[in-house]
């Protein structure tokens, strides 16, 4: 068993989905071990719903699992994978107003984020080490969740979120800036004693 899992470990994910569409249940049961975490990340953002992140992460990796010979290699697997969670979770969502979704203008976010005082960045430090940051995360918007765990959680290129999310790679860079200081702004709102020890101040 421990010469099978550490095989599994050092086997590359490429690898896995060729085996997989070749019919190897347990090379696709070890790509969901992998990427299950961050596909489930990602539809709960979505989808804004427990149920409907979960039911969006099965679909996921059955449509993965019928459609791996399709697999073509022009991502890594596990921006393919977040590809097909972001549709499957899109399918699940629940309705959302969208006259809710107002663009704060970008020098009134930063103000509130406090800019001068404590940069996003640190602020995002702080609250990491008490536990806030998923807290935080969780009342932004659907669309500024995504482009956070894409980018700042899984790690994805520009030019890969981007593709993903089907916009350019200018207009994510504004968006994930935007995303970023809606962020501060909740962190600091969710544990202002953190921010005002990163301002200079004790406790």
């Amino acid at each position: 068993m421990l010469d099978r899992q550490a095989h599994g470990s050092a086997t590359s994910d490429r690898d896995l989905i060729v085996r997989a569409a070749e019919g190897d249940r347990r090379a696709f049961e070890l790509l969901v071990e992998r990427h299950a975490a961050a596909v489930l990340r990602l539809t709960t953002a979505v989808s804004g719903d427990p149920t409907a992140a979960e039911d969006a992460l099965q679909q996921t990796f059955l449509n993965a699992y019928r459609s791996a010979s399709g697999f073509r290699g022009d991502a890594s697997v596990r921006t393919w994978l977040l590809s097909i969670a972001r549709r499957a979770a899109y399918r699940v969502r629940p309705r959302i107003d969208r006259e809710k979704l107002v663009e704060e203008p970008l020098l009134e976010l930063g103000v509130q984020a406090g800019w001068g005082s404590a940069d996003p960045e640190a602020i995002a430090i702080a609250a990491e080490r008490t536990g806030a940051l998923r807290e935080a995360l969780s009342t932004l918007s659907a669309e500024d969740q995504e482009v956070l765990i894409l980018r700042d959680l899984e790690g994805l290129r520009g030019a890969e979120a981007a593709k993903l999310l089907g916009i350019g790679e200018r207009a994510l860079k504004s968006r994930l800036h935007r995303a970023r200081l809606r962020l501060a702004v909740a962190l600091r709102q969710a544990a202002p004693e953190h921010t005002h020890d990163l301002e200079g101040g004790r406790p």
